[in-house]
């Protein structure tokens, strides 16, 4: 293992070969962090989080003079205790992950992100800067969580799902934002949701298709465009 800086670690911690930890990192106890690992500077993690192999955790934000700020809250990554993070995950600095967390293989999390409780990131799937997740959602394998995004708690993201927050495609000014997302509701494989669209508590997007308008809470859509099928009762949606 290096240790720039010369980080304190506790007894408990269990580390792979060639492990890279720099200086300001914070680490609780029964942490395991896998093979080629690199920990940058000021990172903090929890008790009880495993960390796969070849992940790189701590990035700091870069870019060219095209690319817009992303306004980080604060400058260090958290990981809260109990998340397990899997192998070849990247995630920036800025961002806060909470406890109890899965980020699977080949997921990234941009800067000013944060995944609340119990959520699951899926395989190879992308959460860009200034984006909101809540408790409980699953995010499956390589959905693309477009920036300026909020989930809800409890919200249902199916695989390959794609999210824009630019509706004129950087032709001209326009103040990004993604879709909200409202509690409960459930995204279907391959759907497409344009920029500022919200999806209503409860409702359901049918798999692939395209969201142009808002969707009310507890309708279906489908479609392209995405249209109302039916109305579904509330009580049913939480079963």
């Amino acid at each position: 293992m290096s240790k720039l800086g010369q980080p304190q670690l506790p007894e408990s911690i269990k580390l792979g070969q060639h492990v890279v930890i720099e200086e300001g990192v914070t680490i609780g106890e029964n942490v395991t962090i896998g093979h080629h690992t690199v920990i940058l500077k000021n990172t903090i993690i929890g008790d009880n989080v495993i960390i796969g192999s070849n992940c790189v955790l701590g990035v700091k934000k870069s870019g060219n003079q095209k690319m817009r700020a992303s306004n980080v809250k604060q400058p260090h990554l958290i990981i809260g205790e109990n998340t397990k993070i899997g192998n070849h995950v990247t995630i920036y600095a800025g961002s806060e992950i909470a406890d109890h967390v899965f980020v699977a293989d080949h997921a990234s999390i941009r800067e000013n992100s944060t995944i609340g409780s119990q959520t699951v990131i899926g395989r190879g799937a992308i959460v860009e800067l200034n984006t909101s997740i809540g408790k409980r959602c699953t995010i499956q394998t390589l959905a693309y969580i477009t920036g300026d995004t909020i989930l809800e708690d409890d919200v249902f993201i199916g695989p390959c799902v794609s999210m824009s927050n630019d509706k004129y495609m950087g032709l001209k000014p326009y103040e990004l934002k993604g879709a909200h997302i409202k509690k409960g509701a459930k995204i279907g494989n391959n759907a497409t949701l344009l920029p500022n669209v919200t999806i209503g508590e409860n409702a359901i997007v049918g798999a692939g298709s395209v969201v142009t308008k808002d969707v009310q809470p507890n309708e279906t859509v489908v479609g392209v465009p995405a249209k109302k099928i039916s109305k579904i009762n509330s009580n049913d949606a939480e079963k």
